[in-house]
C-alpha cells in the first residue's frame, strides 16, 4: 500500500545513537541506543518468502496490530513527490479497505481499492490483495494497478501469486523486530516487482495531521531495480501506515506523505466503493487476460474466512 522495496549488500553495522530529526515542526526521537542493524548477507537473503498454505486458518481476519485491515476503513494521505523533471508536485493517496474478498492461489484475501493522485490528476488505481497467516504475518498476494497519463490508460503491470512464477510477499511481520533480515514483499519476474522491507528503527513519537503516535515502527523499503532508492514507512499500532518518507541519493521521487484523515465508511459509501472496485476488476479481466483473467471474481465478504 502506497509504494515499496529492499535488498541489502553484505554488511553488518552497529550503531549507538539517539537522534532527533525535525520535520514540519514535529520531533522524531529515535530510541535505538545500542541498536544493531544486522543487515543480511547475500547467502541468507531469499529472493522470495516460503509460503505455507496450511498456515492460513482465517486469512481474511487481518488484525495485525501494525497493519489492521478492517472493511470500511478509509485512509487519506497528503504530501508531495518530485517528478522526473525535478518538479515537486502535490500528491494524494486514498486507500479504502473494501468488503470484498478474492481467492488468490487458493487463499481468500482482503481487497483494498487504492487511488493515487498527482496534482489532482488520477495517475493510478489499484486493487491489492492481502491475507494474514496464523503467525500474524500479513501477506501481499498480488495487485492489479492501472496507470494513467492525462486521463488515458497506459499500462497494467498486474502480478498475482501463483501465476507466471509470481510469489506472495510479506507486507507486515507478525512480530517485527530490529536486527532481523530483510524480507520479500512480493516477487514477480514478469513485471519486475522485487520489493523488499526491513525493520529500520523504532521512533518514540511521530506527529501527523491526524494525531501524534508513540513507539512508531519504521520499515525501510526498496527494490532490486533501484537498490540505492530507499523509502521509509512509519507504522502506528492499531492504525497502520501514518507517514511515508525517503532517504538516499538514489531516491528520485522523494515521496513524502502523511495521514491526514481516517474514515469509517457507512453502508452507502461502502457500497459505492464496492461498485467501483468491481468496475476496476472488469477492466482487469479485459486488460490482463493472461494473469488476472486466470483468477476467480471478487465476492462480498461473509464472516471470518
Amino acid at each position: 500500500m502506497i509504494s515499496s522495496g529492499v535488498h541489502y549488500s553484505p554488511k553488518v553495522s552497529a550503531i549507538n545513537l539517539t537522534l532527533v530529526i525535525l520535520f514540519a515542526g514535529c520531533s522524531y526521537i529515535i530510541i535505538s541506543n545500542d541498536l544493531v542493524r544486522a543487515q543480511s548477507t547475500e547467502n541468507t537473503v531469499k529472493e522470495f518468502e516460503e509460503f505455507d498454505y496450511k498456515n492460513f486458518d482465517h486469512p481474511t481476519k487481518i488484525n495485525n496490530e501494525w497493519m489492521p485491515l478492517t472493511p470500511g476503513m478509509q485512509y487519506i494521505y497528503l504530501g508531495t513527490t518530485v517528478d522526473d523533471d525535478g518538479v515537486t508536485r502535490p500528491h494524494r493517496v486514498v486507500i479504502t479497505i473494501t468488503d470484498l474478498t478474492k481467492e488468490i492461489d487458493g487463499i481468500p484475501t482482503v481487497v483494498s481499492w487504492d487511488l493515487d493522485f498527482s496534482a489532482d490528476e488520477l495517475v493510478e488505481a489499484e486493487l491489492a490483495f492481502f491475507a494474514q497467516d496464523n503467525d500474524g504475518n500479513v501477506w501481499r498476494m498480488g495487485e492489479y494497478p492501472e496507470e494513467y497519463e492525462e486521463g488515458e490508460f497506459v499500462a497494467a503491470p498486474c502480478w498475482i501469486a501463483g501465476i507466471k512464477d509470481s510469489k506472495a510477499g510479506i507486507s507486515m511481520k507478525g512480530d517485527p523486530r530490529i536486527g532481523t533480515r530483510s524480507y520479500s514483499q512480493g516477487w514477480s519476474p514478469s513485471t519486475g516487482f522485487t520489493d523488499r522491507g526491513q525493520v529500520d528503527q523504532m521512533v518514540e513519537k511521530v506527529c501527523v495531521p491526524v494525531d501524534c503516535y508513540d513507539d512508531v515502527l519504521v520499515i525501510l523499503e526498496n527494490s532490486l531495480a533501484e537498490p540505492d532508492a530507499h523509502q521509509l514507512k512509519y507504522w502506528a499500532r492499531g492504525v497502520g501506515n501514518i507517514r511515508v518518507g525517503w532517504k538516499g541519493e538514489g531516491e528520485k521521487t522523494q515521496e513524502i506523505l502523511e495521514l491526514t484523515e481516517i474514515k469509517k465508511l457507512g453502508s452507502d459509501l461502502l457500497a459505492e466503493v464496492r461498485a467501483k472496485a468491481l468496475e476496476l476488476e472488469k477492466h482487469a479481466y479485459e486488460r490482463s487476460k493472461d494473469v488476472y483473467g486466470l483468477t476467480k471474481p471478487l465476492i462480498a465478504k461473509k464472516g471470518n474466512q
